[in-house]
């Protein structure tokens, strides 16, 4: 055979090979454009090597199914093309609202975030006494506030579910923890620990609030009717929110191990805006609770203690009330602010009922404030669902570019008496003064002061054994929240 001839006879054996064969090609993405090349290049990578689905899966050797029949086959595996321009990978994205995933159908989320509230705070004139004669005051220095990482999501579209876990004073806690059924045009669903409808301050975020600590009628209802683990039901409309809860204790309820049954409480909300614009609401509220203690007379397994702190670090009660022998406990909370422009004012009225048992008489006691605030460089409150919202800065705080972020004068004041007739538990009237600014919608640096202008019956003399008339704290909180 010459040598034309074997080179002839080569190419036709390649060739014949070659329709034998599942023809593969190497494709390339563009990272920008994202469009499709069949070469490589500059900013391209390479997705992999592909075949025709016929080439792949059509047997053409005559074994086993007839090529009719394969091809059939091949035709039911192939994507419809509709299919195909709905089908992507999960988007992921990290920005100011934490690190998202979500899927191209929105039937699947998950989102991490969380906050750091770093503080300090400084007092003065707190050479107090206590009943027995020993020296006491407020501590001084610096705190993790709270540090919280939190985990939320959705499941099937209509399920969410929320965790937050707290890792403030060198604890582990559990926050928020529940599920969220939306599924329904005319009402929300949650089950699980969670905040009892109560308070516009209570339901507030601790991110959104003005001042760094609630007020003093917060002595009411920290104790009462914060976190428990509960079923909720809500509904909202534009201008309006309603909701109502059934809830047990906190979920450390029972960790002394009382041998009781749980208590048990019932509270509700109902809000009204109406005056709901851009940059002008008019907000009023109205909650009730009820609850009964668990079966040693106790409020979450322990004697129902009010107490308010003059800072969450210095552990100094400047008035106190133990109660025992609890029957029930009923509640009434009354709200309303508004917000125009730059300016926003509120305030909150709580009156207390506690019915008590073996021949105890029954207590009666009440707390309120009213706040104002000014946005000095423009920017408004946000409101939503009956609740406000942090100021977001209309420029964020950058060197570069000029900007000043968003700075906020606030002042408020607050009382709370906690006597009743022969019952004095104390009370107390004070001023806070705050200055925040909003470096983006993620910082924010804040400082306050607070001066108790007037305490009666508080259990702290002065050391000279004089009553206590003033207290001065000062603070300051770095925050971070995403």
């Amino acid at each position: 055979m010459s040598f034309s001839k074997l080179i002839l006879a080569s190419i036709m054996l390649i060739c014949v090979s070659l329709s034998f064969t599942a023809y593969a090609i190497d494709l390339y993405v563009d990272i920008e454009t994202k469009q499709i090349y069949v070469e490589p290049g500059a900013g391209r990578e390479h997705l992999g090597s592909f075949q025709r689905i016929e080439d792949s899966s059509i047997n053409t050797s005559g074994e086993g199914a007839t090529y009719s029949e394969q091809k059939a086959k091949s035709e039911e595996t192939k994507i419809p093309q509709e299919r195909l321009a709905t089908m992507d990978t999960t988007k992921v994205s990290l920005g100011k609202d934490g690190l998202k995933f979500e899927t191209s159908d929105g039937d699947f989320k998950f989102k991490l975030g969380g906050r750091i509230h770093a503080d300090a705070s400084f007092s003065s004139g707190d050479n107090f006494r206590d009943a027995d004669g020993q020296r006491i005051e407020a501590n001084d220095g610096t705190e993790l506030r709270r540090g919280r990482m939190e985990f939320s999501g959705t499941f099937f579209r209509d399920w969410n579910f929320k965790s937050q876990v707290d890792f403030a004073d060198n604890q582990v806690g559990v926050k928020d923890m529940f599920i969220n059924y939306t599924g329904l045009d005319f009402i929300d669903i949650i089950v699980g620990e969670q905040k009892q409808a109560f308070s516009r301050e209570l339901q507030e975020s601790s991110n959104d609030m003005i001042f760094i600590e609630r007020s003093v009628m917060n002595v009411l209802n920290e104790s009462t009717v914060d976190r428990a683990l509960g079923l909720n039901v809500s509904r909202r409309g534009r201008n309006w929110t309603g909701q109502v809860g059934i809830y047990g204790d906190t979920i450390a309820a029972n960790k002394r191990k009382t041998r009781a049954d749980e208590g048990w409480a019932v509270s509700s909300r109902v809000t009204f805006a109406p005056i709901m614009e851009e940059s002008r609401v008019i907000h009023l509220g109205v909650a009730g609770n009820f609850r009964e203690p668990n079966d040693a007379g106790e409020i979450a397994d322990r004697p129902l203690q009010l107490a308010s702190e003059s800072t969450h670090m210095s552990n100094l009660n400047l008035i106190s009330a133990g109660i025992t022998d609890i029957k029930n406990i009923k509640m009434l909370g009354l709200e309303a602010s508004g917000v125009m422009g730059p300016f926003s004012i509120g305030g909150e009225y709580t009156n207390t009922w506690i019915d008590r048992k073996n021949g105890e008489s029954s207590l009666n006691f009440n707390g309120w404030y009213g706040e104002a605030a000014w946005t000095l460089t423009g920017e408004s409150r946000n409101y939503k669902n009956g609740k406000f919202y942090k100021v977001i800065p209309a420029k964020n705080f950058s060197f570069t570019n000029g900007g000043m972020g968003a700075w906020e004068l606030a002042v408020r004041y607050a009382e709370v008496d906690l006597n009743d007739n022969t019952f004095k538990g104390g009370k107390l009237s004070n001023l806070t003064i705050a200055l925040n600014w909003y470096l983006n919608e993620t910082v924010r640096l804040m400082a306050g002061y607070d001066k108790a202008l007037k305490i009666t019956d508080s259990p702290l003399t002065k050391s000279d054994g004089s009553k206590l008339d003033n207290l001065d704290t000062f603070m300051i909180r770095a925050q971070l929240a995403f």
